[in-house]
C-alpha cells in the first residue's frame, strides 16, 4: 500500500508540472482563410477577392486556433491591413467574445466603404492573453460605391459648360472630377483621345490637344464600375492681344450713338459683345453700335474672338455712360393729409446743375408752378409729381420725373389701436396698449395710412369701460394693476375731426405668488396621507385644488392624498386663476433603495468581514436573524454567518431588504484527479460555493472542445465510475458559470 501512495504521488506531482508546462505555452492563432459564403444557402466555393457595393457586402473567413484555452473575457478581433499589407493602424472588421472554446469557426463582415487596393491582409488577435495571429495570404477588397459616369471639368468652371477647353501660348490647364465625394480617395484611369495615360489621381495637367475623359480604377473588381465620365475636348491655339479702338466719346446723351470697333478685323474670326458680362445675342461682327435713345445704354462693354488656331479672348471693357446722368428725389411723404383750412408744402431735390422744374397734378402741368416747391390746400387733392429738366450742356433735352405724392382731403379717420407685445387673458401682469395705425378715409371709401404723418398731431384720451381715465391722453397707456382691468379705447381730435378707435379687453393676473408645499414627495399607500397645503389664506376665498391637471377639490384649505400625481392650488384672483407652483407625488419604488454588494447571499473568508453598504434612502437601520438593531447609519461590517435586513427610510415610508452572510470555502477547486477506484481523489471535489448550487453552471470540454458535462446542482460526481479514459494524462478543460459572466475556468488532468 506505501508504494502505491508513493506512486501516485509521483504522478500527481508530474501531473502539476505538465500542467505547467500547457499554461506556459502560448496560443496559435492560425492566418484566417477566405471561405464560402456560410449564410443558407452556405457557397460551395471560397472568394479570391471582395468586390462589396451597396447591394452586396458579405463575406466569411475561417479562423482556427489551437488550446491552451483563452480567458473567459477573451474576444477573437479579426483585423485588415491597409492596401500595402501594413498593419500599423488595423482596422477592425469583426470580434467574437462567443467562441472561446471552439477552435475552428467562421468569422462574418462587410467591406468598410473606404477600401481599396489590391493587397490587403488579414490577422486575428485574442485580448485575453493577447495574442496576434499569423497574417493571411493578400487580398484584392474594393467597395465599389460608384457606378454611374463621373463629372469632368477644367478647374475653375462651375461644370463642363460646353465640353471644350483650350490650351493658350503653351501653358497648362487642369482638368478635374468633381461633384464626387472624397474624390482624392479613389485611383483613376485617365485618357486622351482613347490612349491610357500614366495619372492615377483626380485632376490632370493637359498642355496638349486631345479628347479627355477619366474611369475610376477598381482594380480586379471588373474594372472602371461603368464610371467612364463625359468627355472634353482640348484645343490648342493663340492669343492675338484683341482690345476695342478707343472711342471718340464714352458720354452719350439720349438719342446720340457710338460704334465700338475691335482692333482685329479678321473674317475668319467669331465674334461676341458683351454688354455688363452679359452676351448680346447677334454681334457677331467686329464693330458694334451702342445707341442711347434705348433705356439703360449705360455699361461696360467688351468683345471676345475665337477662330482657327486662336484662343477664345476676351477684351477689357470701355465704359459707356449717360451725359445727361442726374437724380431726382421727392422730399415729402409719398401720402400727404390737408385738413381743412390749412395748407402742405410738396417739394423735390436734385443733383442736376441749373435745373428747371414743372409741376404736374393729375397728369397735366401746373400753370407757374416752375420752383422745386409746391404749396397745395384742401381743394387741390389728386396725385402730383414734378419734372426735371437740364438748362444746358450736351444732353439739354434730358428730363426726369420724381415721385408721385398722392395728396388727399379726408372725408374721416380711422384709429386702430393693438397690444403692444404678445398678450393672452389671465396670462399677462402686465401690458401696454398703443395706437398702432391712422388711416384717412375719402368719401368713396379709399383709405390711405398716415400714421407716420399724423400721429404725433392728434390729441389723445383713453377710455376704461367708456369712461375717461384720468391723465392717460398719450398714444399709448401701460396697465400694471388688476385693478385696471376692462375695455379700453382711445378717442383722437384733430382740427374738426373726432374719431374714436376700435376696443380692446385687457384683463390682468395679479402679480402675486402663490406657493403650496407638501409632508413627503413619496406616497407609501393609503395608510400614510401626505398633507399639501400653503401659507396664503383661503377662508373666504374662491379656490381648487387639481391633480394631474383635473379639479378634485374646492373646500379643504389642507389637502390630504394617498395617490401619486401632479397636485395644484388655484385661487380666483379678479377672475383669473392665480396658480400654485407644482408638487409630485411619486409612487414608493423600493428597487431605490440598493445594497453594496447587490447579491442576497454575501460570502467572506471566516476569520474576516465584509462592508455593505446602502443608498437611495433618507436614514437606516440594520438588524441581525434575532432581530438585534447592530446599526443605524448608511454601512455595516459583518463578521458573522447569519442572516441580516435593513429597514431604510425614503420620505415617511419604509423599504425592507433581506440578505445572508456565508463563510468562503477556503480550499481551491483541484486540478488533478487519480481515476483509479481506491476511493482517493477518484472525482472531480469543488468547494460548496459552487456545488449543489441550483444557479451554478458546471461546463467540461474534452481537448476537442467538446462537452461532456453540462449541469446545474452539480453533486461533486464527475467522472462516474462508468467513464473510461483511453489515454494516460488526458487533459479536460472546466468552466464555472453563474447567469451573467463565468466565475472560474481551468484544467482538468485526468491520471489512470
Amino acid at each position: 500500500m506505501k508504494t502505491t501512495r508513493t506512486s501516485k504521488l509521483k504522478l500527481f506531482y508530474s501531473a502539476l508540472i505538465f500542467m505547467g508546462a500547457l499554461q506556459i505555452n502560448a496560443q496559435v492563432l492560425d492566418a484566417p482563410v477566405a471561405a464560402p459564403n456560410q449564410t443558407p444557402p452556405v457557397g460551395s466555393s471560397a472568394w479570391d477577392k471582395a468586390c462589396a457595393s451597396g447591394s452586396f457586402n458579405d463575406y466569411w473567413v475561417n479562423f482556427t486556433w489551437s488550446p491552451p484555452l483563452v480567458n473567459s473575457d477573451n474576444e477573437f478581433i479579426l483585423e485588415l491591413s491597409n492596401a500595402s499589407g501594413s498593419f500599423t493602424s488595423p482596422v477592425e472588421l469583426a470580434r467574437d467574445a462567443t467562441k472561446n472554446t471552439n477552435f475552428d469557426f467562421f468569422f462574418q463582415f462587410t467591406i468598410p466603404s473606404n477600401i481599396r487596393g489590391e493587397g490587403y491582409k488579414m490577422r486575428v488577435r485574442s485580448t485575453s492573453p493577447a495574442t496576434i495571429g499569423a497574417e493571411s495570404a493578400a487580398y484584392s477588397m474594393y467597395y465599389i460605391d460608384v457606378n454611374a459616369g463621373l463629372s469632368l471639368r477644367q478647374q475653375g468652371n462651375a461644370d463642363f459648360g460646353d465640353g471644350t477647353a483650350q490650351v493658350c501660348d503653351g501653358n497648362t490647364i487642369t482638368l478635374e472630377v468633381y461633384d464626387l465625394p472624397n474624390s482624392n480617395t479613389y485611383q483613376y484611369n485617365w485618357y486622351r483621345s482613347g490612349t491610357p495615360l500614366a495619372d492615377k489621381t483626380s485632376s490632370i495637367a493637359v498642355s496638349q490637344a486631345g479628347m479627355y475623359n477619366v474611369e475610376i480604377d477598381y482594380g480586379s473588381c471588373s474594372g472602371s464600375g461603368n464610371t467612364l465620365s463625359n468627355i472634353i475636348d482640348v484645343t490648342a491655339g493663340t492669343s492675338l492681344g484683341v482690345a476695342i479702338n478707343p472711342p471718340s466719346k464714352t458720354a452719350l446723351c439720349s438719342g446720340e450713338s457710338m460704334v465700338l470697333e475691335a482692333n482685329i478685323n479678321n473674317a475668319s474670326l467669331t465674334y461676341t459683345w458683351y454688354k455688363d458680362g452679359v452676351a448680346i445675342p447677334s454681334s457677331n461682327s467686329f464693330d458694334f453700335t451702342v445707341d442711347a435713345s434705348i433705356p439703360g445704354f449705360e455699361a461696360d462693354y467688351a468683345v471676345e474672338i475665337f477662330g482657327p488656331g486662336t484662343c477664345v479672348e476676351r477684351s477689357s471693357t470701355v465704359a459707356i455712360t449717360n451725359a445727361g446722368s442726374f437724380t431726382v428725389t421727392r422730399d415729402n411723404p409719398a401720402n400727404i393729409i390737408v385738413l381743412p383750412s390749412q395748407s402742405q408744402t410738396l417739394s423735390v431735390s436734385t443733383t442736376a446743375s441749373s435745373p428747371n422744374y414743372q409741376w404736374y397734378r393729375d397728369g397735366s402741368p401746373i400753370a407757374g408752378a416752375t420752383n422745386n416747391t409746391l404749396v397745395v390746400n384742401e381743394s387741390e387733392i389728386g396725385e402730383y409729381f414734378a419734372r426735371v429738366s437740364l438748362t444746358g450742356g450736351a444732353c439739354a433735352s434730358t428730363s426726369i420725373d420724381s415721385d408721385i405724392t398722392t395728396v388727399i382731403t379726408p372725408d374721416s379717420f380711422e384709429i386702430i389701436i393693438d397690444y403692444a407685445t404678445s398678450y393672452a387673458p389671465c396670462v399677462n401682469s402686465s401690458i401696454v396698449l398703443e395706437t398702432t395705425t391712422i388711416n384717412a378715409l375719402d368719401s368713396s371709401g379709399n383709405i390711405t395710412d398716415v400714421t407716420t404723418a399724423l400721429i404725433s398731431q392728434f390729441t389723445y384720451q383713453w377710455s376704461r369701460n367708456s369712461a375717461i381715465v384720468n391723465g392717460s391722453t398719450a398714444s399709448t397707456t401701460s396697465l400694471t394693476d388688476v385693478s385696471e382691468n376692462g375695455t379700453y379705447t382711445i378717442s383722437g381730435n384733430l382740427s374738426t375731426y373726432n374719431v374714436t378707435s376700435n376696443s380692446l379687453d385687457v384683463q390682468l393676473l395679479v402679480n402675486e405668488s402663490l406657493a403650496i408645499s407638501s409632508s413627503s414627495l413619496i406616497s407609501c399607500g393609503p395608510s400614510e396621507p401626505i398633507t399639501i397645503s400653503t401659507t396664503t389664506p383661503l377662508t373666504g376665498e374662491s379656490f381648487f385644488w387639481t391633480q394631474d391637471g383635473i379639479n378634485i377639490d374646492t373646500t379643504s384649505e389642507v389637502l390630504n392624498v394617498t395617490s401619486p400625481g401632479t397636485y395644484q392650488l388655484l385661487i380666483d384672483r379678479g377672475g383669473c386663476s392665480l396658480p400654485s407652483n407644482e408638487i409630485v407625488i411619486n409612487t414608493l419604488d423600493p428597487s431605490l433603495i440598493t445594497l453594496d454588494p447587490s447579491s442576497d447571499n454575501i460570502v467572506f473568508p471566516e476569520g474576516t468581514n465584509r462592508t455593505v453598504i446602502a443608498s437611495g434612502g433618507d436614514s437606516y437601520v440594520w438588524y441581525n436573524g434575532e432581530n438585534i438593531e447592530i446599526g443605524n447609519s448608511s454601512s455595516i461590517t459583518l463578521d458573522e454567518a447569519g442572516s441580516y435586513y435593513i429597514v431604510a427610510t425614503i420620505g415617511n415610508c419604509e423599504v425592507t431588504k433581506t440578505f445572508t452572510a456565508e463563510y468562503l470555502d477556503t480550499f481551491k477547486i483541484p486540478n488533478v484527479i487519480t481515476v483509479n477506484g481506491d476511493g482517493l481523489n477518484d472525482q472531480w471535489v469543488i468547494p460548496n460555493s459552487f456545488s449543489n448550487k441550483p444557479d451554478i453552471n458546471i461546463i467540461i470540454y474534452n481537448n476537442s472542445g467538446q462537452e461532456v458535462l453540462n449541469e446545474f446542482n452539480y453533486r461533486n460526481n464527475w467522472p462516474e465510475s462508468s467513464m473510461s479514459f483511453p489515454k494516460q494524462n488526458m487533459v479536460f478543460y472546466y468552466k464555472i458559470k453563474d447567469a451573467s459572466s463565468v466565475l472560474k475556468q481551468g484544467t482538468i488532468t485526468i491520471i489512470r
